[in-house]
């Protein structure tokens, strides 16, 4: 009887993180190859949909494996191709962006794509819930809504492209004074809420734009969603808010923030305004929308291990991007303080 040769197909975006994965593609291949896989690559274009037209032709040619090769929304693409069909490859991810919510939860090495291969090679995998928001149209990370994600969408594209989402954060300070309350109403597993929210998170892992203590106790398969409903738009108590989160999460249990567990999340707004929804950092629609969780939907690669400081190297992207986060927690606390006087 003849084995069945596994067959992997690496999708990698060029322009990611000053074109890292194109000076490593060779040695990627190899360290696959070395793993039993009969291995080849596909270079992402810019044209639409790309990556998640490759991602799907992959997975109906019979690829045992794809492996993500990218930013986030490189990762979103491809699961955005697989997540429709009946019969899913395995997927594997090489971060390549710049905030990489997705690889620190799944704990990939950041800025090393050498590294993140070899993740491959321990054949520990984790079967990750998924997020469906319409027909076709999945997300891996956070779906957003409110008035606080519509304004970032003002976001300089350049910067977003250079920081990703923690981009909006930074921006967030100088936005805040322009928050404000929408009516709306969210049905979900436990009931239904009814009021106004400035913001609206349905998180599925624990990082939000590098920030892992936004939904401190995300977990990745228990198809569940995290909802975060944030009901004041009081400039003030939303710098509260946030310090709350910077002091490890602190917010969950804060009476202005709605905190629950949910399989599925249905948001209706309660006025004719637009209500824009940020799927992973991208537009997605507009409510009315349901979301549903898929739970153990596509099967990861994960470093279910601890991973050591060894496997991580600190380019100037990863620099930068570390100097943004202190930046933003320094400049809430300046503006808290400003405000109090």
């Amino acid at each position: 009887m003849v084995s069945h040769q596994k067959r992997a197909r690496l999708i990698y975006n060029p322009t990611s993180g000053q074109e890292i994965m194109k000076k490593n593609v060779a040695e990627v291949l190899d360290i696959l190859e070395s793993y039993g896989y009969e291995t080849s690559a596909f270079q992402t274009t810019p044209a639409q949909n790309s990556a998640k037209d490759e991602a799907t032709r992959a997975a109906l040619a019979g690829f045992d494996l794809i492996i993500a090769a990218g930013g986030d929304g490189t990762i979103n693409e491809v699961v955005n191709g697989i997540a429709p069909l009946e019969k899913r490859p395995k997927m594997a991810i090489i971060p390549a962006g710049t905030t990489n919510d997705f690889a620190r939860a799944l704990k990939i090495p950041r800025g090393n794509p050498i590294e993140a291969a070899k993740i491959i090679g321990k054949n520990q995998r984790i079967k990750m819930d998924i997020g469906k928001a319409y027909d076709n149209t999945y997300f891996i990370n956070i779906a957003a809504a409110g008035s606080f994600t519509e304004l970032t969408y003002s976001v300089p594209s350049q910067l977003k492209t250079m920081f990703g989402y923690l981009a909006y954060l930074a921006k967030g300070v100088e936005l805040l004074p322009q928050v404000s309350k929408v009516p709306v109403r969210l049905r979900h597993e436990k009931g239904v809420f009814e009021g106004d929210a400035s913001m609206i998170f349905a998180a599925i892992t624990n990082s939000v734009g590098g920030f892992e203590q936004i939904a401190p106790d995300a977990k990745l398969d228990d198809g569940k969603f995290t909802l975060i409903v944030v009901k004041t738009a009081n400039l003030i108590e939303i710098l509260h808010l946030i310090r709350l989160v910077l002091d490890g999460g602190k917010h969950i249990n804060d009476k202005r923030v709605e905190y629950i567990k949910t399989s599925f999340i249905e948001i209706e707004p309660l006025s004719n305004e637009r209500m824009m929804i940020n799927l992973d950092g991208e537009y997605g629609g507009d409510a009315p929308i349901r979301l549903e969780n898929l739970k153990n939907h596509i099967t990861f690669f994960a470093n279910t291990d601890e991973i050591s400081d060894d496997a991580l190297m600190w380019d100037q992207e990863e620099l930068a991007l570390e100097a943004i986060a202190q930046k933003f927690a320094h400049e809430v606390e300046d503006l808290d303080a400003e405000l109090g006087e």
